[in-house]
């Protein structure tokens, strides 16, 4: 597209990518994931020659439009652009990306804001389940500067609280698709878990780590026999979990969870499916924070778990912590979540692919 293409580049928690209409991209998908490898420089480990920060964590895209859904008003799909291949993948949701739908929309005139605040309920396509996001707009716009602080980002910006709804299952059909609260897969003791994230989660003594490595570490060749047995068992949990083969797929997430050691719930460490990641994802926080409370799993074993029915759970990871709001019924049951999350418009302007 010699002339370029309208798109917004924004931080949405601690991912950052390219946020795209619908309309202005290619109707067709190989065209459009053409596209986009080319607007992000895949496949290059520097991605040298795109967009693309040489991560998985800004290698990212959203897509939104107008939603024609009763009660919705933006449908969003996240694609992950890989950056060393050629591959462009919506087997999976992002909670860090979805933080800057909700400004995005209004910004692109998809949503009429608010003086004060806008309320933008969001349907993510990836997993067909729905966030609310309440977006600061003080005199009809969107305003990017606050006091909110969030691990893993510099600075303080404008709160974006972010309420999940219907997440169980999202992807894998059930909260614990096996019907398991603990499955053994190569001798590992694993909680097989989607509430809005596909996730296996296990402790980290029992692949040989510790839970408190920092990225780096974990992706050294010292630890490269713990990352090919942890891809041992992504492999074959895969199809315990309704994803099928998931080779080349991106999910699910795997957890490394030992006890907390700055006053939260658990300490996790979150591979993503090959790399390490530098804090965690937000649902896949939410979805650590609710294996937590699965009776006699790994996560709850290790887990510093509050009393109530709505349990607030710092979830540690290497920079930091995410707090996730939890609530739960009475047989302890979750039935919501919600946290806190900040985002930050870049660039606006045209990219070429």
């Amino acid at each position: 597209m010699s002339d370029g293409i309208r798109c917004m580049w924004m931080r949405g928690g601690t991912s950052k990518g390219g946020y795209f209409l619908k309309q202005d991209l290619p109707a067709d998908v190989c065209e459009r994931d053409a596209l986009l490898l080319r607007v992000m420089g895949s496949p290059d480990a520097r991605q040298i020659d795109g967009m693309g920060g040489a991560d998985p964590l800004t290698s990212k895209i959203a897509v939104v439009s107008k939603s024609a859904r009763e009660g919705i008003d933006v449908d969003y799909l996240f694609l992950q652009v890989f950056v060393d291949q050629a591959l462009v993948s919506d087997q999976q949701n992002c909670g860090n990306m979805l933080a800057a739908v909700g400004p995005f929309a209004i910004e692109r005139g998809l949503v009429a804001a608010q003086d004060g605040e806008t309320q933008v309920s969001i349907f993510m396509e990836n997993t067909r389940q729905v966030a609310v996001a309440t977006v600061a707009t003080p005199a009809g716009a969107v305003r990017y500067s606050g006091d909110a602080r969030i691990d893993g980002v510099p600075g303080t910006h404008a709160p974006i609280p972010l309420e999940f709804r219907d997440s169980a299952g999202s992807s894998c059909g059930d909260l614990l698709p096996t019907g398991n609260p603990v499955d053994e897969i190569e001798g590992v003791r694993c909680t097989l878990i989607d509430n809005g994230m596909p996730c296996v989660v296990f402790k980290a003594e029992d692949v040989g780590a510790t839970g408190y490595e920092t990225r780096d570490e974990l992706e050294s060749e010292a630890y490269a026999p713990i990352r090919e047995r942890i891809e041992t068992i992504r492999l074959a949990a895969g199809p315990l979990m309704n994803l099928g083969d998931v080779r080349e797929k991106s999910v699910p997430k795997m957890t490394l969870v030992a006890p907390p050691r700055h006053g939260g719930a658990v300490t996790t460490r979150v591979f993503i499916p090959h790399r390490a990641h530098a804090s965690i994802g937000v649902l896949g926080a939410v979805t650590a924070a609710t294996a937590c409370l699965v009776e006699g799993s790994p996560a709850a074993e290790v887990a510093t778990i509050p009393g109530g029915k709505a349990k607030t759970l710092s979830i540690e990871h290497p920079t930091g912590e995410m707090s996730c709001v939890l609530g739960t019924d009475n047989t302890g049951a979750v039935m919501s979540a919600a946290l806190l999350r900040t985002a930050r418009k870049l660039m606006d302007g045209v990219v070429f692919g």
